[in-house]
């Protein structure tokens, strides 16, 4: 398809512009012939501006013979090379058998309920989202489907506009590498009685086996990009945002629906629903952080057990989670995931050195070969493999309470000459439990408490206090290559803390 600057679409005569971008509308060229008298254009979005009021400003049965000209989705007759490549970039050239005649059915059912073709703007969906979308379109009215149908049309019209004219503007602008984002911090979202998470990998260092999800908490974050919103910063056109209070009630209500068990797999399907929602956004970035709740033991008849009404809020650690799904030309992929775990506090008492270091006239500090050592993790994995984050395959899915119960028992079981050394072998025994990870990274403060008492008479006991700034802190990440390369040592069998 050859490609036009704004320039070049201004100068065109009536006929010339209708030819071109006569297929923007569906077999109705008499949309740009109309629009053609508005020029000249100011922008793209000038253009489809004009374009959509033409038809808007259209008889109910111009209307309708415009949404009728659409043919089908997954129909095997002839279409418009534009319907084609649309329809063939969400896999509908490719369907099976049997999920043709489904699509098929499903298309029957709806054009005998509304007398008209099902409308779907389907750049960056797939089958199984738009499946979705006409299952759940089939309950509406016929009102309420026309509407939907003339709004999906201006979508189509809007990415074929894309497609057509090469925007000057925002070449210019460099909306490809420019930071473009907003969103909705501070979402807070408590589900009870959500799925539990089990099936998990069994793993020497951990009790772990299972969450109830009784409460499954959070406080969520989500940032919307794409190219459309380049108006709203520039010129203030607000015509494509959606508000931050919309995204916070999305979440909130959406949050609903899940039916999986991890926090990565529910941020995961909220993306893809502000996806399927807003076709102009072109990715969705959403973060959280566990909000933890634990249970009270309460009386039962052989001794305590687990309540499942009352639960305390926890100021423990808590897990964390970050996913990013873009849209692509055959639907949504997750892109980018990051799962961690912050606010891992450890004390040691004894068994731990730090000793060997560059000793000059800077130096005050004193070698310590049996120190107690108090340690801040912030702990954050990655997988191979982004799609085993969000939980569909527990036995793929490494947890929280994994990560955490790895770190405590290597902090037990050496006795490590620095937090440096400490913090390699916790991410290195991760790997070796974790197959389907590719890299644990660190960050790690230094906490020790400062001696006051030395010796207490009959004791082995010592006084100490919090220590004062500054403190120490590491960063370190390990990767497959750590526990691949030649020489490697395992000591995923430990050994006993020197005590």
């Amino acid at each position: 398809m050859p490609h036009f600057t704004l320039k070049e679409i201004n100068q065109m005569d009536q006929e010339t512009f209708t030819e071109t971008l006569g297929f923007i509308f569906e077999h109705s060229p008499w949309v740009a012939r109309q629009a053609w008298m508005s020029r000249p254009f100011s922008s793209l979005s000038g253009i489809h501006s004009r374009m959509a009021e033409m038809v808007e400003r259209a008889s109910i049965g111009k209307k309708l013979a415009l949404i009728r000209a659409h043919p089908d989705l997954a129909t095997r007759v002839k279409v418009t090379e534009a319907s084609r490549q649309e329809q063939a970039g969400a896999g509908f050239d490719k369907l099976s058998e049997e999920e043709y005649e489904e699509f098929l059915s499903l298309n029957q059912a709806y054009t005998k309920k509304f007398s008209f073709p099902f409308i779907k703007a389907v750049r960056g969906h797939n089958k199984d989202s738009i499946k979705r979308a006409m299952i759940e379109r089939l309950k509406n009215n016929k009102q309420a489907e026309l509407d939907l149908a003339i709004q999906e049309i201006y979508k189509i019209a809007s990415f074929r506009l894309d497609n057509l004219i090469y925007s000057q503007e925002e070449k210019l602008m460099g909306t490809e590498n420019r930071t473009m984002y907003y969103g909705k911090a501070d979402v807070y979202v408590f589900r009870t009685f959500a799925k539990p998470l089990t099936g998990v990998k069994h793993i020497p260092e951990s009790e772990f086996s299972e969450r109830d999800n009784v409460i499954f908490g959070l406080n969520a974050k989500v940032a919307l990009r794409g190219k459309k919103f380049l108006t709203s910063f520039t010129e203030g056109d607000n015509s494509l945002v959606v508000a931050t209070d919309s995204m916070k009630n999305f979440i909130q209500r959406h949050a609903a629906e899940y039916e999986g068990a991890t926090m990565e797999g529910l941020l995961a399907f909220i993306s893809e629903r502000f996806l399927e929602k807003y076709d102009h956004i072109e990715s969705v970035e959403m973060s959280a952080d566990e909000i933890p709740f634990e249970p009270i033991r309460v009386p039962a008849d052989s001794g305590f057990e687990q309540s499942r009404l009352v639960y305390n809020s926890s100021r423990n650690q808590y897990a964390t989670a970050t996913v990013r799904v873009d849209r692509k030309a055959n639907g949504f992929e997750v892109v980018e995931q990051a799962s961690g775990l912050k606010d891992l506090h450890l004390i040691k008492v004894r068994g731990s050195s730090f000793y060997g270091y560059i000793k000059d006239e800077y130096t005050t500090l004193r070698e310590e070969t049996d120190r107690p050592l108090f340690i801040y993790l912030d702990i954050n994995w990655k997988y191979s493999n982004p799609l085993d984050a969000t939980g569909a395959n527990p036995g793929n899915y490494v947890a929280a309470e994994q990560i955490r119960d790895i770190s405590r028992t290597l902090f037990h079981q050496m006795d490590s000459r620095s937090i440096q050394q400490l913090i390699y072998h916790i991410g290195c025994r991760a790997l070796e439990r974790f197959p389907q990870l590719q890299e644990v990274s660190f960050e790690s403060n230094n906490r020790t408490w400062i001696t006051i008492v030395e010796d207490i008479a009959e004791s082995e006991g010592k006084v100490y206090t919090e220590p004062l700034p500054p403190y120490g802190f590491q960063g370190f990440s390990v990767t497959r290559a750590d526990i691949e390369k030649e020489g490697y040592v395992s000591t995923a069998e430990g050994r006993e803390s020197k005590v």
